[in-house]
């Protein structure tokens, strides 16, 4: 494993979370990450388990699930979690909330049932979402849970 860029995503998520908790919103967090990650992928690829760990490779989604100004650079970190998946080299439970992110980040239906927004007079709500009826079975697949219950959990963090 590699410590050093394990410490070094590490470092980045540890700004992003302490903006984001902030309330003091500074775009320039998660613009500075984006462009630390994609060095990183060119030299490295994608920062999976046996480069930087559990903790690294999961870090390194945060901050690409984070790069919503950069809808291209999400695809291709999608890309290539998709072939770490099949490698066995990230963890299931990562990748459905980018594949959320970027489908709804194109204008397109989410499959999992991640990504929410707020309503002005409903809270959060998820955004559309394709076949609700088989959403936990897709769930499931991705060591998810029940919809449901990650609806509830979602509503009562903002209250």
């Amino acid at each position: 494993m590699n410590k050093k860029l394990r410490n070094k995503i590490l470092s980045m998520a540890k700004k992003d979370q302490k903006m984001r908790r902030s309330g003091k919103w500074d775009f320039l967090v998660d613009k500075k990450n984006t462009a630390e990650l994609k060095k990183i992928i060119e030299s490295y690829g994608w920062p999976d388990i046996p480069l930087v760990g559990k903790i690294g490779s999961m870090n390194a989604w945060l901050i690409a699930q984070h790069a919503d100004h950069d809808l291209k650079f999400q695809k291709k970190c999608l890309k290539l979690m998709e072939k770490k998946l099949k490698e066995k080299k990230i963890e299931l439970q990562y990748y459905p909330y980018l594949k959320d992110r970027v489908l709804v980040n194109s204008g397109k239906t989410q499959i999992f049932g991640t990504q929410f927004y707020h309503h002005k007079t409903k809270g959060l709500v998820p955004r559309p979402i394709y076949d609700i009826k088989n959403i936990d079975r897709r769930r499931k697949k991705y060591k998810l849970g029940p919809f449901e219950e990650y609806r509830k959990h979602i509503q009562n963090l903002k209250k």
